[in-house]
């Protein structure tokens, strides 16, 4: 047993494990976390030696990542499928179509250059919950590993395999110009050929694959990315822009006129147009998305419901699964399609042909359908700084809080409180449909705090203020990294 590897533990994250390479983890540390996922997934599956599909983003060390992590694996007795140069929905999709026992994907997504990680999953179409990573975790750092024999087999092709998946399934019957921006990432070899294949005409931005992302980090909640696809939608009188992170499994939206859609309006729009054809649908949206969901007329006239859940792609994923919903969206441009839309899993291209087809069936520019949805007040996620060991106990005692200023009706702004949603961390409501949310983050020593209001920019800052008056209470929140 080797035991010089180097494995930084706050690596292993609440959904899937990043590092910066050689500095918090070292190839010997790869191996072991090899091992430790090894050693995981033949305890799940009571298999000695499981199929696993394996796929590396376009960074300059990941394919050296993965034949490090390759090693750990076969060494456990994992049979490994390699297919490859992929995106993450790429992997996923192949665990379906090959019908494999788990998948590991080396990307550290849109993560600067330096970064590495692997998401994984055992079952189908889902990826590591919190208790799954705390089990690898523990296996692979007291080095509990299973010694087996397993091998590597290589699959060419796949590509195209996973390509035309989504391009026999989704044809267009009207040409839609769009901007398809990829910044420099993975995604760049994937989305203009699968969306012109549909029927759009693309009009390309840093689609070609330079791992050092010589313009932005491939990141659509960039600003910097998302004003190049305005700028570019603007100067080619292009319908719709499109942006995908580095691992292809969100995107960022820009309408006709250049301006960017919160991604969890742009699901209320899919939302409305496939209940549709799929009335009784239901829809899981995350807590930090807009209150419009609960009380939409289109969704309500065909029946569908919306749950509001834990936020984060594992969290989502999830709840989509075990509700058996149509499809789930995140504000962060995580968006999961169910069958017969899907697998269930977030995939960006997939998610960007749900709203070419929304254009495709509505003889209106993107602007003017989002101009059906009503006006909101919506704050950006904000973010006060919060000790990791403080943090959810601050939450803890602001959920009893806002509890007490429920049951005693005290006004804020002049309205009660309605209702108190507690999945993850505390977002109430008002009759108006305005609301707030504080809650831990799951990847930083913060809190995340987020209002909206169905009346007024002052409502939603009057709101901010009740939530910041409270904090500040606590006496243990530092400074914001933005404040309204």
């Amino acid at each position: 047993m080797n035991n010089s590897g180097k494995i930084d533990p706050y690596g292993f994250r609440e959904y899937d494990a990043r590092w910066v390479y050689e500095k918090d983890i070292d190839d010997d540390g790869i191996v072991q976390l090899g091992k430790g996922l090894g050693t995981q997934i033949i305890n799940h599956t009571n298999k000695k030696n499981p199929r696993i599909i394996v796929g590396q983003d376009y960074r300059s060390y990941s394919e050296h990542i993965k034949e490090k992590l390759k090693e750990g694996l076969v060494s456990t007795g994992c049979k490994i499928e390699d297919i490859g140069l992929s995106l993450s929905p790429m992997v996923y999709f192949a665990q379906f179509n090959l019908d494999s026992d788990a998948i590991a994907m080396v990307t550290a997504s849109h993560n600067e250059n330096g970064w590495t990680g692997v998401k994984m999953g055992i079952k189908k179409g889902l990826t590591h919950a919190p208790e799954e990573m705390k089990e690898l975790k523990d296996i692979t750092l007291n080095q509990n590993f299973i010694s087996g024999d397993g091998n590597v087999k290589k699959i060419d092709g796949f590509q195209n395999v996973y390509k035309n998946d989504l391009i026999t399934k989704n044809p267009l019957n009207k040409k839609i110009k769009a901007v398809v921006a990829c910044g420099n990432g993975t995604a760049g070899i994937f989305a203009p050929e699968i969306l012109r294949s549909i029927g759009c005409e693309v009009i390309e931005l840093d689609c070609n694959l330079d791992w050092t992302f010589p313009k932005y980090n491939p990141n659509p909640e960039d600003l910097e990315m998302l004003h190049a696809i305005s700028k570019a939608v603007k100067e080619n009188n292009a319908n719709i822009g499109f942006g995908f992170d580095g691992d292809g499994d969100r995107v960022g939206v820009i309408d006709d006129k250049g301006n960017e859609i919160f991604s969890d309006k742009i699901g209320l729009l899919i939302a409305r147009n496939l209940s549709k054809d799929h009335k009784n649908s239901k829809f899981i949206v995350d807590v930090k998305s807009t209150g419009l969901y609960s009380n939409d007329r289109i969704l309500n006239e065909n029946g569908c419901e919306t749950i509001y859940w834990k936020t984060g792609h594992s969290h989502i994923k999830r709840k989509v699964n075990t509700n058996n919903a149509l499809a789930g969206f995140e504000k962060s441009g995580h968006f999961f399609f169910n069958k017969p839309l899907g697998y269930g899993y977030d995939d960006g291209i997939n998610s960007a042909i749900q709203v070419c087809k929304l254009l495709d069936k509505n003889n209106k520019k993107m602007s003017e359908i989002l101009a059906e949805l009503p006006t909101t007040y919506q704050s950006p996620t904000m973010a006060p700084y919060c000790k990791d060991s403080e943090k959810y106990e601050v939450v803890e005692n602001l959920v009893k809080e806002i509890k007490k200023i429920k049951d005693n009706k005290t006004k804020i702004d002049d309205q009660e409180i309605r209702e108190i949603l507690t999945v993850n961390g505390v977002r109430f409501s008002f009759d108006d449909g305005s609301w707030g949310l504080i809650r831990a983050s799951s990847n930083k020593p913060s809190l995340v705090v987020v209002t909206e209001s169905a009346t007024s920019d002052i409502r939603k800052k009057r709101i901010f203020d009740f939530i910041d008056k409270l904090l500040q209470k606590t006496g243990k929140i530092g400074n914001y990294d933005q404040k309204i």
